[in-house]
């Protein structure tokens, strides 16, 4: 490796009193793959939008090339030859592979004869170790090859580094196998390649060097030679766990609410299978890509399964629609609040009646416009809403306000079988407490709870029992006695797996 190419220096970066980065300080070397691990929610975003101008950092400083750069835009980051591709790649798809590629370029006021744009992309394609027709339609080509145009894209605009931020996580086994080939072409190039993945075999594969961080702070930088897998996995999952995510006294009965049964949708997940019990917190955890999310929208009747079966409160039931779900009593807590979950314009009181609409019209078909203040005045002394007003946008409260607002939109129509899809994202510790206080006595009166969480601590501290999904596929259900962190995360990235 040579002289370093970018340098993050003590960096740090605040969301008003939320640290997102803390003290970073991180070197990249031309001609090398240097990985980037930790778990969601570590910081590696936020500092991948630092690198690209995105945002701007609240402190520390930037070297390009050994000397102090603001980077202070998009840009800018294209300008020092700072880029990055995505999990989704944005392509135009009406356009060509060609005009994609150089849908970018700034080289304003000179025209481009189009023979020679496609010779240009067509050297580029060939840079990068891939067969593709410039002429071909983007709409037609498949995520590898969407990712590849994005490559060539940065390519095109002489990039020195290169972030691939989870690039595999939607790919097939053989796409992501080409992917990686790519990472190592551009590094033997002398591009510096920073590569962001939750599959450790991917680490171990391509990595010289690679870097943890954990709440957004740095832990290590190591050569790949001197790292393992349980000492990363370590080093990702070490914080203590804070009083908030104390563990309640267990409910569980030995009633059961719902039994699936080999749940497969076809290309997504397969063969799922679990129980869950009245008073019961099932954990479902995983990594960016587990298609933890999918299941949900199954059960929920959204994106109905392409076989297996379900049993839900003694009864064979195939939901193939949320109002179908609902009517039998089962809620579900969107990981989106603001474009799933809540209606952001409308008042709190509207929110909070939307799923039971039907129960606040009189026999005319008219809203009972009393009766929904009074319940919406109801849940926000029980929930603690802090609002002056029921009439008050949902829009203009804080976040983990906005999530109780969802969930008595929920908890009004007083489900059997709630999921909660990432309960506590983006909300501060202390509404982190009061979502886990209201999860724990839905349960205790009876219900019965599958979160998904990608919080390990929120997992260990919730889950009577733990499912552990890896890429559509679920690698064991563990007791909470016998999970730790390490076990989870080793689960989450293949590492082990529970015999069925």
């Amino acid at each position: 490796m040579s002289n370093e190419v970018l340098r993050l220096d003590h960096v740090s970066r605040l969301f008003g009193m939320t640290v997102a980065l803390a003290d970073m300080s991180i070197v990249l070397h031309p001609g090398e793959v240097h990985a980037i691990v930790g778990e969601n929610g570590a910081g590696k975003s936020t500092m991948i939008k630092i690198m690209t101008g995105i945002h701007q950092p609240s402190g520390g400083t930037i070297f390009v090339d050994g000397e102090p750069r603001q980077i202070s835009g998009p840009q800018a980051a294209r300008e020092a030859g700072i880029a990055a591709i995505y999990q989704e790649p944005m392509v135009f798809p009406d356009l060509d592979v060609t005009e994609n590629i150089f849908i970018s370029d700034t080289s304003a006021g000179t025209w481009v004869r189009p023979a020679v744009q496609r010779k240009r992309a067509k050297a580029l394609i060939e840079r990068i170790g891939m067969t593709l027709d410039p002429d071909r339609i983007a709409s037609g080509l498949t995520l590898a090859e969407q990712q590849a145009v994005e490559i060539a894209r940065a390519l095109s605009q002489d990039v020195r580094v290169l972030i691939m931020d989870e690039p595999t996580a939607s790919l097939s086994a053989h796409e992501a196998s080409q992917l990686r080939k790519i990472a190592t072409t551009l590094a033997s190039q002398g591009v510096a390649v920073v590569y962001i993945s939750h599959r450790l075999e991917e680490i171990f594969e391509i990595s010289d060097r690679v870097t943890v961080i954990r709440d957004g702070a740095h832990i290590s930088t190591k050569p790949i030679s001197e790292v393992t897998s349980d000492g990363m996995i370590a080093e990702m999952v070490g914080r203590e766990v804070g009083n908030y995510f104390a563990k309640a006294p267990g409910t569980v009965t030995d009633k059961t609410v719902l039994q699936v049964r080999d749940l497969t949708l076809d290309s997504v997940f397969e063969n799922i299978s679990f129980d869950l019990h009245a008073g019961e917190v099932l954990c479902m955890a995983g990594l960016v890509g587990a298609r933890r999310t999918d299941i949900a929208l199954s059960l929920f009747g959204i994106t109905p399964a392409t076989s297996g079966s379900i049993l839900y409160k003694d009864k064979d039931v195939w939901f193939t629609s949320p109002r179908a779900a609902i009517d039998a009593g089962i809620a579900y807590v969107s990981e989106d609040r603001r474009k799933l979950g809540l209606a952001m314009p409308m008042p709190i009181r509207s929110n909070m009646s939307l799923a039971t609409l039907d129960e606040f019209l009189s026999p005319k078909g008219l809203l009972d416009r009393e009766r929904e203040i009074s319940v919406a005045h109801q849940y926000r002394e029980r929930l603690n809403i802090r609002t002056g007003s029921v009439e008050t946008p949902v829009g203009m409260l804080s976040g983990g306000n906005q999530q109780k607002v969802m969930l008595a939109k929920w908890l009004n129509m007083k489900p059997d079988l709630l999921i909660f899809d990432e309960p506590t994202r983006g909300i501060d510790i202390g509404a982190k407490a009061e979502v886990h206080d209201l999860i724990r006595d839905f349960v205790a009166q009876g219900g019965a709870a599958l979160v998904i969480s990608s919080d390990l601590p929120e997992v260990l501290a919730m889950g009577d029992r733990i499912l552990v999904m890896r890429e559509g596929r679920q690698m064991g259900i563990l007791d909470n006695e016998e999970a730790t962190q390490e076990t989870v995360m080793s689960m989450a990235t293949g590492q082990m797996e529970q015999a069925v």
